[in-house]
Protein backbone atom coordinates (compact mmCIF):
# COMPACT_ATOMS: atom_id res chain seq x y z
CA UNK A 1 0.00 0.00 0.00
CA UNK A 2 3.11 2.14 0.69
CA UNK A 3 4.57 1.95 -2.41
CA UNK A 4 1.06 2.29 -4.13
CA UNK A 5 0.28 5.63 -2.78
CA UNK A 6 4.42 6.54 -3.09
CA UNK A 7 3.59 5.61 -7.00
CA UNK A 8 0.63 8.67 -7.13
CA UNK A 9 2.63 11.21 -5.05
CA UNK A 10 5.11 10.73 -8.32
CA UNK A 11 2.50 10.64 -10.96
CA UNK A 12 1.02 13.45 -9.21
CA UNK A 13 4.52 15.23 -9.11
CA UNK A 14 5.15 14.81 -12.99
CA UNK A 15 1.94 16.11 -14.00
CA UNK A 16 1.92 19.90 -11.82
CA UNK A 17 6.14 19.74 -13.14
CA UNK A 18 4.02 19.26 -16.74
CA UNK A 19 1.32 21.75 -16.09
CA UNK A 20 3.92 24.55 -14.88
CA UNK A 21 6.13 24.14 -17.81
CA UNK A 22 3.38 24.68 -20.24
CA UNK A 23 2.14 27.56 -18.52
CA UNK A 24 6.05 28.52 -18.44
CA UNK A 25 6.77 27.97 -22.06
CA UNK A 26 3.72 29.69 -22.82
CA UNK A 27 4.99 32.93 -20.96
CA UNK A 28 7.88 32.64 -22.72
CA UNK A 29 6.14 32.17 -25.94
CA UNK A 30 4.46 35.59 -25.45
CA UNK A 31 7.38 37.35 -24.48
CA UNK A 32 9.92 36.26 -27.32
CA UNK A 33 7.24 37.25 -29.97
CA UNK A 34 6.64 40.53 -28.67
CA UNK A 35 10.09 40.99 -28.64
CA UNK A 36 10.83 39.70 -32.34
CA UNK A 37 7.73 40.84 -34.15
CA UNK A 38 8.86 44.27 -34.39
CA UNK A 39 12.16 43.42 -36.64
CA UNK A 40 10.16 41.91 -40.03
CA UNK A 41 7.94 44.90 -38.97
CA UNK A 42 10.14 47.64 -39.63
CA UNK A 43 9.25 48.66 -43.49
CA UNK A 44 5.69 49.10 -42.31
CA UNK A 45 6.60 50.58 -38.82
CA UNK A 46 8.93 53.07 -40.76
CA UNK A 47 6.73 53.89 -43.44
CA UNK A 48 3.41 54.74 -41.22
CA UNK A 49 5.21 56.10 -38.59
CA UNK A 50 7.14 58.25 -41.21
CA UNK A 51 10.48 57.44 -39.21
CA UNK A 52 14.29 56.85 -39.94
CA UNK A 53 15.73 53.44 -39.12
CA UNK A 54 17.52 55.24 -36.69
CA UNK A 55 14.46 56.01 -34.81
CA UNK A 56 13.37 52.48 -35.98
CA UNK A 57 16.93 51.40 -34.02
CA UNK A 58 15.34 53.14 -30.93
CA UNK A 59 12.13 51.30 -30.73
CA UNK A 60 13.98 47.91 -30.85
CA UNK A 61 16.63 48.66 -28.22
CA UNK A 62 14.66 51.10 -25.90
CA UNK A 63 12.91 47.38 -25.18
CA UNK A 64 16.61 45.72 -24.31
CA UNK A 65 17.83 48.63 -22.01
CA UNK A 66 14.54 49.18 -20.47
CA UNK A 67 15.06 45.13 -19.51
CA UNK A 68 18.46 45.76 -18.72
CA UNK A 69 18.21 48.42 -15.81
CA UNK A 70 14.44 46.99 -14.71
CA UNK A 71 17.06 43.78 -14.40
CA UNK A 72 19.46 45.70 -12.17
CA UNK A 73 16.66 47.30 -9.66
CA UNK A 74 15.17 43.31 -9.36
CA UNK A 75 18.21 41.68 -8.77
CA UNK A 76 18.48 43.83 -5.21
CA UNK A 77 15.23 43.03 -4.21
CA UNK A 78 13.46 40.22 -5.83
CA UNK A 79 14.01 37.59 -3.61
CA UNK A 80 11.85 39.25 -1.02
CA UNK A 81 8.92 38.14 -2.60
CA UNK A 82 7.16 34.59 -2.93
CA UNK A 83 8.00 33.78 -6.44
CA UNK A 84 4.29 33.14 -7.88
CA UNK A 85 3.25 36.82 -6.61
CA UNK A 86 6.27 38.39 -8.08
CA UNK A 87 5.56 36.02 -11.53
CA UNK A 88 1.74 36.96 -11.46
CA UNK A 89 2.61 40.77 -11.12
CA UNK A 90 5.25 40.85 -13.81
CA UNK A 91 3.46 38.65 -16.02
CA UNK A 92 0.42 41.20 -15.96
CA UNK A 93 2.89 44.15 -16.10
CA UNK A 94 3.90 42.71 -19.23
CA UNK A 95 0.72 42.17 -21.11
CA UNK A 96 -0.49 45.58 -20.09
CA UNK A 97 2.60 47.00 -22.02
CA UNK A 98 2.04 44.76 -24.78
CA UNK A 99 -1.58 46.42 -24.63
CA UNK A 100 -0.12 49.93 -24.61
CA UNK A 101 1.95 48.86 -27.84
CA UNK A 102 -1.07 48.11 -29.52
CA UNK A 103 -2.69 51.53 -29.11
CA UNK A 104 0.27 53.70 -29.62
CA UNK A 105 -0.79 56.38 -31.42
CA UNK A 106 2.45 57.93 -32.70
CA UNK A 107 6.44 57.31 -32.38
CA UNK A 108 6.86 58.43 -28.69
CA UNK A 109 3.94 56.66 -27.47
CA UNK A 110 5.33 53.56 -29.33
CA UNK A 111 8.61 54.35 -27.52
CA UNK A 112 6.95 54.85 -24.11
CA UNK A 113 4.86 51.59 -24.61
CA UNK A 114 8.32 49.72 -25.47
CA UNK A 115 10.29 50.83 -22.52
CA UNK A 116 7.16 49.81 -20.21
CA UNK A 117 7.07 46.43 -21.68
CA UNK A 118 10.43 45.96 -21.97
CA UNK A 119 10.81 46.61 -18.13
CA UNK A 120 8.74 43.94 -16.93
CA UNK A 121 9.88 41.07 -19.90
CA UNK A 122 13.06 41.63 -19.07
CA UNK A 123 12.59 40.47 -15.80
CA UNK A 124 10.26 38.06 -16.33
CA UNK A 125 12.49 35.70 -18.29
CA UNK A 126 14.57 35.86 -15.06
CA UNK A 127 11.76 35.02 -13.01
CA UNK A 128 10.76 31.92 -15.39
CA UNK A 129 14.10 30.28 -14.84
CA UNK A 130 14.51 31.04 -11.26
CA UNK A 131 11.21 29.29 -11.15
CA UNK A 132 12.44 26.01 -13.22
CA UNK A 133 15.41 26.13 -10.47
CA UNK A 134 13.14 25.88 -7.60
CA UNK A 135 10.83 23.08 -9.31
CA UNK A 136 13.55 20.96 -10.77
CA UNK A 137 16.19 19.89 -9.06
CA UNK A 138 19.47 19.26 -11.15
CA UNK A 139 19.79 16.05 -13.26
CA UNK A 140 15.98 17.25 -14.11
CA UNK A 141 16.94 20.67 -15.26
CA UNK A 142 18.20 20.19 -18.66
CA UNK A 143 15.21 18.40 -19.80
CA UNK A 144 13.10 21.46 -18.28
CA UNK A 145 15.22 24.04 -19.67
CA UNK A 146 14.87 22.54 -23.00
CA UNK A 147 10.96 22.35 -23.11
CA UNK A 148 11.21 25.94 -22.31
CA UNK A 149 12.83 26.22 -25.49
CA UNK A 150 9.86 25.29 -27.26
CA UNK A 151 8.59 28.56 -26.35
CA UNK A 152 11.31 30.29 -28.66
CA UNK A 153 11.14 27.28 -31.11
CA UNK A 154 6.72 27.64 -31.27
CA UNK A 155 7.42 31.83 -31.59
CA UNK A 156 9.98 30.78 -35.06
CA UNK A 157 7.53 28.34 -36.26
CA UNK A 158 4.02 30.21 -35.84
CA UNK A 159 4.19 33.49 -33.71
CA UNK A 160 6.50 35.19 -36.08
CA UNK A 161 4.84 34.53 -39.43
CA UNK A 162 1.69 34.53 -38.25
CA UNK A 163 2.58 37.97 -36.80
CA UNK A 164 3.80 39.34 -39.97
CA UNK A 165 0.96 38.38 -41.81
CA UNK A 166 -1.21 40.08 -39.16
CA UNK A 167 0.99 43.06 -39.44
CA UNK A 168 1.05 42.74 -43.25
CA UNK A 169 -2.40 42.67 -43.79
CA UNK A 170 -4.25 44.67 -40.93
CA UNK A 171 -1.71 46.65 -39.48
CA UNK A 172 1.53 47.03 -37.41
CA UNK A 173 -1.20 47.71 -34.47
CA UNK A 174 -2.83 44.02 -35.13
CA UNK A 175 -0.34 41.61 -33.44
CA UNK A 176 0.15 43.24 -29.86
CA UNK A 177 -3.55 43.11 -29.48
CA UNK A 178 -3.37 39.22 -30.40
CA UNK A 179 -0.03 38.93 -28.27
CA UNK A 180 -2.04 40.89 -25.14
CA UNK A 181 -5.21 38.57 -25.34
CA UNK A 182 -3.17 35.05 -25.52
CA UNK A 183 -1.28 35.79 -22.62
CA UNK A 184 -4.21 36.07 -20.68
CA UNK A 185 -5.14 32.55 -20.26
CA UNK A 186 -1.70 31.59 -18.40
CA UNK A 187 -1.82 34.67 -16.26
CA UNK A 188 -5.08 33.18 -15.51
CA UNK A 189 -4.29 29.22 -14.49
CA UNK A 190 -0.49 30.48 -12.68
CA UNK A 191 -2.23 30.47 -9.46
CA UNK A 192 -3.96 27.23 -9.67
CA UNK A 193 -0.53 25.69 -10.87
CA UNK A 194 2.32 27.33 -9.02
CA UNK A 195 3.28 26.35 -5.28
CA UNK A 196 3.62 30.01 -3.77
CA UNK A 197 7.34 29.09 -3.72
CA UNK A 198 8.69 31.09 -0.84
CA UNK A 199 10.75 28.80 1.17
CA UNK A 200 13.13 31.97 0.48
CA UNK A 201 11.22 34.83 2.16
CA UNK A 202 11.82 35.55 5.59
CA UNK A 203 15.43 35.15 5.09
CA UNK A 204 18.32 37.67 5.46
CA UNK A 205 18.34 39.11 2.04
CA UNK A 206 20.18 42.27 4.08
CA UNK A 207 19.99 45.55 2.35
CA UNK A 208 19.01 46.04 -1.02
CA UNK A 209 22.25 47.35 -2.04
CA UNK A 210 23.97 44.61 0.00
CA UNK A 211 22.38 42.30 -2.35
CA UNK A 212 23.20 43.96 -5.56
CA UNK A 213 26.99 44.32 -4.20
CA UNK A 214 26.75 40.40 -3.36
CA UNK A 215 25.33 39.05 -6.39
CA UNK A 216 27.72 41.25 -8.61
CA UNK A 217 30.86 40.28 -6.61
CA UNK A 218 30.60 36.62 -6.37
CA UNK A 219 33.01 35.02 -7.91
CA UNK A 220 31.09 32.24 -9.46
CA UNK A 221 28.37 34.43 -10.44
CA UNK A 222 30.73 36.63 -12.43
CA UNK A 223 31.95 33.65 -14.22
CA UNK A 224 28.41 32.84 -15.00
CA UNK A 225 27.86 36.68 -16.31
CA UNK A 226 30.50 36.05 -18.68
CA UNK A 227 29.25 32.64 -19.89
CA UNK A 228 26.52 34.50 -20.63
CA UNK A 229 28.28 37.86 -22.21
CA UNK A 230 30.36 35.56 -24.46
CA UNK A 231 27.12 33.79 -25.94
CA UNK A 232 25.13 37.25 -26.33
CA UNK A 233 27.43 38.45 -28.32
CA UNK A 234 28.06 35.23 -30.53
CA UNK A 235 24.73 35.52 -31.33
CA UNK A 236 23.30 39.62 -31.88
CA UNK A 237 26.35 40.52 -33.77
CA UNK A 238 24.78 38.21 -36.36
CA UNK A 239 21.25 37.71 -35.91
CA UNK A 240 19.65 41.00 -36.14
CA UNK A 241 21.28 41.56 -39.71
CA UNK A 242 20.67 37.93 -41.19
CA UNK A 243 17.16 38.74 -42.78
CA UNK A 244 18.69 41.47 -44.75
CA UNK A 245 21.76 39.56 -45.67
CA UNK A 246 20.09 36.73 -46.89
CA UNK A 247 17.63 39.15 -49.20
CA UNK A 248 20.39 41.41 -50.63
CA UNK A 249 23.20 39.00 -50.63
CA UNK A 250 21.98 35.55 -50.94
CA UNK A 251 19.02 36.20 -53.02
CA UNK A 252 15.98 35.23 -51.28
CA UNK A 253 12.74 37.25 -51.37
CA UNK A 254 11.16 39.18 -48.71
CA UNK A 255 7.98 37.00 -49.11
CA UNK A 256 10.40 33.46 -48.65
CA UNK A 257 11.71 34.72 -45.30
CA UNK A 258 8.98 33.60 -43.14
CA UNK A 259 10.19 29.68 -44.62
CA UNK A 260 13.56 30.82 -42.62
CA UNK A 261 11.96 30.96 -39.17
CA UNK A 262 9.63 28.15 -39.70
CA UNK A 263 12.08 26.00 -40.44
CA UNK A 264 14.28 27.09 -38.00
CA UNK A 265 11.36 26.81 -35.39
CA UNK A 266 11.13 23.43 -36.50
CA UNK A 267 13.97 21.83 -36.02
CA UNK A 268 14.69 23.64 -32.55
CA UNK A 269 11.20 22.30 -31.51
CA UNK A 270 12.24 19.03 -32.25
CA UNK A 271 15.89 19.27 -30.94
CA UNK A 272 15.00 21.13 -27.58
CA UNK A 273 13.83 17.97 -25.58
CA UNK A 274 16.43 16.00 -27.61
CA UNK A 275 19.45 18.36 -26.48
CA UNK A 276 17.45 18.41 -22.88
CA UNK A 277 17.10 15.10 -22.24
CA UNK A 278 21.02 14.57 -23.32
CA UNK A 279 22.09 17.08 -21.01
CA UNK A 280 20.97 15.47 -17.62
CA UNK A 281 21.94 12.03 -19.11
CA UNK A 282 25.64 13.02 -20.24
CA UNK A 283 25.83 16.32 -18.17
CA UNK A 284 25.72 19.88 -19.33
CA UNK A 285 29.22 20.83 -20.11
CA UNK A 286 29.69 17.83 -21.90
CA UNK A 287 26.69 18.36 -24.53
CA UNK A 288 27.79 22.77 -24.28
CA UNK A 289 31.24 21.75 -25.43
CA UNK A 290 30.50 19.26 -27.95
CA UNK A 291 27.51 21.70 -29.65
CA UNK A 292 29.07 25.36 -29.07
CA UNK A 293 31.89 24.87 -31.84
CA UNK A 294 29.33 23.59 -34.25
CA UNK A 295 27.85 27.15 -33.40
CA UNK A 296 31.00 28.72 -34.29
CA UNK A 297 31.48 26.97 -37.45
CA UNK A 298 27.54 27.99 -38.37
CA UNK A 299 28.39 31.66 -37.64
CA UNK A 300 30.96 31.24 -39.99
CA UNK A 301 29.08 29.32 -42.91
CA UNK A 302 25.93 31.63 -42.69
CA UNK A 303 27.75 35.31 -42.49
CA UNK A 304 29.94 33.97 -45.89
CA UNK A 305 26.70 32.42 -47.67
CA UNK A 306 27.30 33.47 -51.56
CA UNK A 307 24.06 33.49 -53.81
CA UNK A 308 22.90 29.78 -53.58
CA UNK A 309 19.15 28.11 -53.74
CA UNK A 310 16.79 28.79 -51.51
CA UNK A 311 16.66 25.53 -50.09
CA UNK A 312 19.98 25.53 -49.81
CA UNK A 313 19.97 28.87 -47.52
CA UNK A 314 16.93 27.68 -45.59
CA UNK A 315 18.84 24.12 -44.20
CA UNK A 316 21.96 26.39 -43.27
CA UNK A 317 19.57 29.03 -41.70
CA UNK A 318 18.40 25.80 -40.05
CA UNK A 319 21.43 24.02 -39.18
CA UNK A 320 22.29 27.62 -37.17
CA UNK A 321 19.00 27.72 -35.13
CA UNK A 322 19.84 24.21 -33.95
CA UNK A 323 23.56 24.44 -32.58
CA UNK A 324 22.08 27.65 -30.94
CA UNK A 325 18.94 26.29 -29.17
CA UNK A 326 21.78 23.03 -28.48
CA UNK A 327 24.25 25.66 -26.80
CA UNK A 328 21.65 27.53 -24.80
CA UNK A 329 19.98 24.60 -23.20
CA UNK A 330 23.04 23.40 -21.25
CA UNK A 331 24.68 26.84 -20.83
CA UNK A 332 21.41 28.40 -19.16
CA UNK A 333 21.18 25.11 -16.66
CA UNK A 334 24.23 25.14 -15.54
CA UNK A 335 24.07 29.26 -15.46
CA UNK A 336 21.00 28.26 -13.22
CA UNK A 337 22.80 25.61 -11.24
CA UNK A 338 25.55 28.27 -10.68
CA UNK A 339 23.81 30.00 -7.40
CA UNK A 340 22.68 29.48 -4.35
CA UNK A 341 18.36 28.64 -4.28
CA UNK A 342 18.25 31.72 -1.62
CA UNK A 343 20.07 34.02 -4.18
CA UNK A 344 18.46 32.39 -7.50
CA UNK A 345 15.92 35.55 -7.92
CA UNK A 346 18.30 38.20 -7.57
CA UNK A 347 20.79 36.39 -9.35
CA UNK A 348 18.99 34.97 -12.34
CA UNK A 349 17.24 38.94 -12.84
CA UNK A 350 20.98 40.65 -12.47
CA UNK A 351 21.74 37.54 -15.71
CA UNK A 352 18.60 39.05 -17.48
CA UNK A 353 19.89 42.27 -17.48
CA UNK A 354 23.43 41.21 -18.33
CA UNK A 355 21.81 39.64 -21.24
CA UNK A 356 19.98 42.18 -22.57
CA UNK A 357 22.48 44.52 -22.20
CA UNK A 358 24.91 42.08 -23.58
CA UNK A 359 22.68 41.63 -26.25
CA UNK A 360 21.71 45.15 -26.97
CA UNK A 361 26.20 45.46 -27.44
CA UNK A 362 26.39 42.96 -29.66
CA UNK A 363 23.65 44.22 -31.73
CA UNK A 364 25.45 47.47 -31.75
CA UNK A 365 28.64 46.36 -32.19
CA UNK A 366 27.45 44.15 -35.58
CA UNK A 367 25.57 47.53 -36.60
CA UNK A 368 28.75 49.60 -36.20
CA UNK A 369 30.89 46.82 -38.48
CA UNK A 370 28.69 46.09 -41.24
CA UNK A 371 27.39 48.65 -43.75
CA UNK A 372 25.50 49.08 -47.28
CA UNK A 373 26.99 48.63 -50.07
CA UNK A 374 25.97 50.92 -53.41
CA UNK A 375 23.99 48.04 -54.86
CA UNK A 376 22.34 47.70 -51.64
CA UNK A 377 24.24 44.69 -50.87
CA UNK A 378 25.45 43.93 -47.07
CA UNK A 379 29.05 44.65 -46.84
CA UNK A 380 31.63 43.27 -43.76
CA UNK A 381 29.13 40.54 -42.51
CA UNK A 382 31.97 37.70 -42.48
CA UNK A 383 34.37 39.77 -40.17
CA UNK A 384 30.78 39.72 -37.95
CA UNK A 385 31.12 36.46 -38.34
CA UNK A 386 34.33 36.12 -36.93
CA UNK A 387 33.64 38.04 -34.08
CA UNK A 388 30.67 35.78 -32.96
CA UNK A 389 32.55 32.42 -33.67
CA UNK A 390 35.62 33.88 -31.48
CA UNK A 391 33.07 34.71 -28.87
CA UNK A 392 31.05 31.39 -29.15
CA UNK A 393 35.00 29.53 -28.99
CA UNK A 394 36.02 31.99 -26.06
CA UNK A 395 32.68 30.76 -24.12
CA UNK A 396 33.69 26.86 -23.61
CA UNK A 397 36.60 28.19 -21.87
CA UNK A 398 34.29 30.02 -19.72
CA UNK A 399 31.63 27.14 -19.50
CA UNK A 400 34.46 24.88 -17.52
CA UNK A 401 35.03 27.55 -14.88
CA UNK A 402 31.39 27.38 -13.68
CA UNK A 403 30.89 25.62 -9.89
CA UNK A 404 27.62 23.81 -9.59
CA UNK A 405 26.68 24.74 -5.82
CA UNK A 406 23.04 23.31 -5.98
CA UNK A 407 23.10 19.72 -7.37
CA UNK A 408 21.34 17.28 -5.11
CA UNK A 409 18.99 20.36 -3.49
CA UNK A 410 15.05 18.46 -3.54
CA UNK A 411 13.03 21.04 -5.37
CA UNK A 412 10.14 22.66 -3.92
CA UNK A 413 8.13 20.58 -5.44
CA UNK A 414 9.31 17.59 -4.65
CA UNK A 415 9.77 18.76 -0.50
CA UNK A 416 6.06 19.27 -0.65
CA UNK A 417 5.27 16.10 -2.25
CA UNK A 418 7.15 14.03 0.23
CA UNK A 419 5.87 15.95 3.21
CA UNK A 420 1.98 14.97 1.69
CA UNK A 421 3.56 11.47 1.27
CA UNK A 422 4.91 11.17 5.01
CA UNK A 423 1.40 12.74 6.17
CA UNK A 424 -0.46 10.15 3.97
CA UNK A 425 1.64 6.88 5.83
CA UNK A 426 1.21 8.49 9.34
CA UNK A 427 -2.13 8.69 8.96
CA UNK A 428 -2.42 5.52 7.45
CA UNK A 429 -0.33 3.70 10.76
CA UNK A 430 -2.75 5.53 12.98
CA UNK A 431 -5.45 4.39 11.50
CA UNK A 432 -4.29 1.06 11.63
CA UNK A 433 -3.54 1.13 15.43
CA UNK A 434 -6.62 2.52 15.84
CA UNK A 435 -8.38 -0.33 14.28
CA UNK A 436 -5.80 -3.07 16.06
CA UNK A 437 -6.57 -1.39 19.91
CA UNK A 438 -9.85 -2.68 20.24
CA UNK A 439 -8.55 -6.19 19.91
CA UNK A 440 -6.59 -5.93 22.08
CA UNK A 441 -8.41 -5.28 24.75
CA UNK A 442 -10.71 -7.94 24.04
CA UNK A 443 -11.13 -10.39 26.64
CA UNK A 444 -11.01 -14.09 25.06
CA UNK A 445 -14.17 -15.89 26.46
CA UNK A 446 -14.56 -19.95 27.52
Amino acid sequence: MAKHQHMEVEDDLRTRERIILLILAAVQFTTIVDFMIVMPLAPQLMRTLAISPAQFGMIVSSYTFAAGAAGLVASSIVDRFARRATFMTLNAGFLLGTLACAIAPNYHALIAARVFTGAFGGILGGMTLAIIGDVFPEERRGRATGSLMTGFALASVLGVPFGLYLGTNYGWHVPFVVLAVFGIPALMLTPFALPPLDTHVGKDHGHPLRSLSETFTHTNHLKAFALIVTLMIGSFTVFPFLSAYLVSNVGMTEQQLPLVYIAGGVLTLIASPIIGRLADRYGKLNVYRLVAPGSAVMMLLITHLPPVPTALAIAVFGGLMLCNVGRMIPAMAMVTSSVEPRRRGAFLSANSSVQHMASGLGAYLGGAIVAAGPDGKILHFGTVGWIAAISTLLSLWLAGRIRIVDAGVPSSLATQAVSAEEISLVAAAEATVDVGQPMLGCEVEG
